[in-house]
């Protein structure tokens, strides 16, 4: 019978009912897209600010020292210290290597270039890694270097060659300087040593890059005499943003608990990735850039706080919908209540059945509502992050909860006029 009771007045109100089961839908399908988004967004959101550059600069230990200290490079004190090139590999092999997206070495040297009749003096070369597909000690390969490191860059032409040895890509203002263009060459005089280079690409960088000229380690390696060395290494990886026990161990990992010290050395932070660097890299300093780092944090954390902003707003307004709506339908059915209440029914079973009702209904909203959220956080995932979003299992109790949270608390107000509500009066108009 009581079964019986709560659909029929579930059919009789089917409209009233059918608002709110509306109201639920929309409040849980937002609610469930947000935290599906919060609990997978953040590698993703990494993996998005990966694409704009290094956050882990690996410089030899001397070097670094003296930049630190003094605020002077290695070569203004009159010599130049370098890593060995054979080391890099191993960045694949630290705990946190999956963590480690892209990078590429660097060698610079300063030297005169010549191009069109035009000639110009101190002109920075930097030798990298165009794209090298590097064997690992793992026995694993991975195609790193400057084209997925700089994705940014726009490239008039094309990228130069690793495998061809005379290929460079220059820079806008430095093409500028000399008239240069695309498959036009330059001359490179170093060490008394002369090499051409075809220009294959022209970038434009946004930053000092311009005014470089950008060619092949191994070919800037041989003319400098410097074969297997490199000055630096610029290292992208996904990170964990700070927090107390970051910052901490940033200063010094040798102060921290042997707890901390696990905590932190197993978690993605930037400070402990570096620090793991060092460990593999002989005789480096792995310097985080700090800038890049604390913003790609903040932007995540901004981005989460948003959606949990949301997250609340769009239930806030469930509540606020249910409310009204079943406020309205509890005065259209004040006096079947009251007649209820005159033949003997407690304001507790009068309760439940309505609870019933409306929990029923807020089920079965949630249950469509959890359906469309899964497709809303696919759209999302597809159209900001070009990826889709994994159905995390914690979310579902979570939405649950919430959609029964969000129920009661809109049938507050009409189970208080419930409460209030005088059998005498209803039944006789007033």
């Amino acid at each position: 019978m009581f079964i019986k009771m709560v659909f029929g007045a579930i059919w009789r109100q089917k409209r009233k009912f059918g608002l709110v089961m509306l109201t639920i839908i929309l409040g849980t399908s937002l609610a469930q897209a947000m935290l599906m988004m919060m609990l997978d967004v953040g590698d993703k959101i990494n993996q998005e600010l990966k694409t704009y550059g290094a956050n882990i600069n690996v410089l030899p230990k001397d070097a670094s020292l003296l930049s630190d200290l003094y605020g002077i490079s290695i070569d203004e004190k009159g010599g130049k210290k370098y890593l060995a090139e054979s080391d890099i590999p191993k960045l694949k092999t630290i705990f946190w290597a999956y963590n480690i997206e892209n990078f590429a070495p660097h060698l610079e040297e300063k030297v005169e270039l010549s191009a069109n009749n035009q000639s110009q003096e101190n002109v920075v070369v930097n030798g990298t890694w165009f794209k090298n597909n590097l064997a690992l000690p793992t026995g694993d390969s991975v195609t790193t270097g400057l084209i997925n490191l700089k994705s940014w860059w726009t490239i008039d032409g094309e990228w130069a060659n690793d495998a061809i040895f005379n290929q460079a890509v220059i820079g806008t203002k430095l093409a500028q300087k000399l008239g240069l263009s695309v498959n036009q060459t330059v001359q490179v005089l170093v060490n008394n040593q002369t090499m051409s280079y075809q220009i294959t690409g022209i970038a434009k960088t946004g930053d000092e890059s311009e005014n470089q000229l950008f060619v092949g380690l191994s070919s800037l390696q041989k003319l400098t005499n410097l074969v297997g060395k490199v000055e630096s290494i610029e290292v992208s990886a996904i990170t964990t943003p700070d927090n107390e026990l970051a910052r901490r161990a940033a200063v010094n990992p040798d102060l921290l608990s042997v707890k901390d010290w696990e905590t932190w050395y197993c978690t993605a932070y930037v400070s402990s990735i570096s620090y793991q660097i060092e460990e593999v890299i002989g005789n480096s300093k792995a310097k985080v850039l700090r800038q890049v780092a604390e913003s790609e944090g903040e932007i995540l954390n901004k981005t989460q706080l948003l959606m949990v902003l949301i997250t609340v707003l769009s239930l806030l307004s469930s509540v606020l919908g249910i409310t009204s709506i079943v406020t309205t339908s509890m005065i259209e059915r004040s006096q079947e209540i009251g007649l209820i209440k005159a033949l003997g029914a407690s304001n507790g079973s009068i309760i439940r059945r309505f609870l019933t009702e409306i929990l029923i209904v807020g089920l079965l909203g949630g249950g469509i509502g959890m359906s469309f959220g899964y497709l809303l956080a696919q759209i999302i995932g597809n159209q900001v992050f070009g990826v889709s979003i994994a159905l995390k299992t914690e979310v579902i109790p979570i939405v649950i909860i919430l959609i029964l949270a969000v129920t009661v608390l809109g049938s507050l107000q009409a189970i208080r006029m419930l409460l209030t509500l005088k059998p005498a009066e209803v039944l006789h108009g007033r």
